[in-house]
């Protein structure tokens, strides 16, 4: 409800219009929930915007892997590579890499990883039933290529693998030949790969507006143009947000903010151990020989995601904090990748839709932050969910409107919580 022009209330605020923000947003509203969300752009308009779309309940894997320490110092000194560093003095850089070396170890990327798998098996079924009710919305289940060039990275793809089996995860490892069936618009020179045929694709921003949408028409206000500028606190909550279009009162606050969740939270006096990880993609109008099936280049960390009349190619992580310009070798590497692996891919000949980059909220360990601050116990926290965002989307939704209305979650949430980097 309006109290008068410029100050609302409702039961519940939701900040950030990205994938966590509608999917929140949606699963509120369908409870009977009072929600406001509130996005400083337009919705879907930041990193829910032209990613892979992948749905990865079988290759569901941390960033913080053991080697990937070793691999990180080479790379950053080439910036082309698929994870790049910018160094620079930051505290809250040097406390995160602090963070992502601990987590670096076998024993914590195991556990990373099997929680990550059940988040998104359960995110996968979600994704599901929204189809099943007639959903209008682009998504295909032909599962997901690890395509390898060289035997090295076959073997570390066969690791995967057994990593999987013992948590119940399909994975079919295909020799060349193999491969080439399945996908014959590869090159004839690859060594071979691994299917996960349980993962999946969507076109993101399609998503997140028709989940924006859906929201609104079960009765959630959607408020596009509207920046938090500053928070009224008091007694241990968040009383008042103040915005661009005036103050906003509620019960319960929501912040998805993705990358600019930790900014934000800096203002409340809260350190949320999140970096922004910045992505590029390359839309192009669809090749006349092209993929059917979505594939990660192993080699390159290159993400190929086919899509109606679209086919489109993502990838490199680069930490230079939160900063959009466009790093024109990263984007060049990306172009180098594709033709090394996939049959009549030369960019020159190929017709440019769009460029685009994005900002990715990355935590530590590769686990979501996701649940009630301590300081302030009417904020719950729902970001840090690194290249895994769109996959994660309904499950974390459906997680933040059961919290917030006292219904047991769905899934054990204590992983996820905020406190556990102290």
């Amino acid at each position: 409800m309006e109290d008068r022009i410029g100050r609302q209330k409702a039961d519940a605020v939701v900040i950030g219009g990205g994938m966590m923000g509608v999917c929140t947003a949606y699963y509120l509203a369908e409870q009977g929930s009072e929600v406001t969300l509130v996005e400083k752009g337009e919705v879907g308009s930041g990193c829910s915007n032209a990613n892979a779309g992948l749905l990865v309940p079988g290759h569901s894997m941390p960033l913080a892997t053991p080697g990937v320490i070793a691999k990180g110092i080479r790379w950053m000194l080439n910036p082309e590579s698929p994870f790049y560093i910018k160094v620079r003095s930051d505290r809250d850089l040097f406390s995160w890499l602090w963070r992502f070396r601990q987590a670096c170890s076998a024993e914590k990327m195991h556990r990373s990883m099997e929680y990550l798998c059940q988040l998104n098996s359960a995110s996968k079924q979600l994704f599901e039933e929204l189809s099943a009710r007639g959903a209008e919305f682009f998504f295909e289940k032909r599962g997901l290529l690890i395509v390898c060039r060289t035997k090295s990275n076959l073997e570390a793809a066969l690791q995967e693998v057994k990593a999987k089996e013992k948590l119940n995860v399909r994975a079919t490892v295909l020799s060349r030949q193999l491969l080439l069936e399945m996908e014959p618009a590869l090159r004839d020179d690859v060594a071979g790969g691994v299917h996960f045929p349980q993962d999946g694709h969507i076109d993101c921003y399609q998503f997140v507006r028709f989940m924006a949408e859906q929201a609104r028409a079960r009765g959630a206000k959607i408020m596009t143009g509207t920046e938090v500028i500053g928070w009224e606190t008091g007694q241990g909550k968040v009383k008042k947000l103040m915005t661009t279009r005036g103050e906003i009162s509620a019960d319960q606050i929501v912040l998805a903010a993705g990358a600019w969740s930790a900014p934000l939270a800096k203002e409340l006096g809260l350190r949320l151990p999140i970096q922004a990880a910045k992505g590029y993609s390359l839309s192009y109008k669809k090749p006349a020989i092209s993929p059917a099936i979505p594939m990660i280049l192993s080699e390159t960390k290159v993400a190929v995601t086919p899509l109606p009349g679209i086919l489109r190619l993502g990838g490199t992580l680069e930490l230079a904090g939160v900063d959009l310009r466009i790093n024109r070798r990263r984007v060049e590497a990306i172009i180098k990748a594709a033709p090394n692996y996939l049959k009549g891919i030369k960019a020159e000949k190929m017709e440019l839709v769009e460029l685009w980059r994005g900002l990715r909220p990355c935590s530590p360990d590769g686990v979501p932050l996701l649940g009630r601050s301590v300081r302030y116990n009417n904020l719950v926290v729902a970001s840090g969910h690194a290249m895994q965002g769109v996959s994660l989307g309904p499950v974390t939704g459906k997680l933040v409107s059961q919290i917030l209305t006292g219904e047991k979650p769905m899934l054990d949430v204590r992983p996820m919580k905020l406190e556990r980097f102290n």
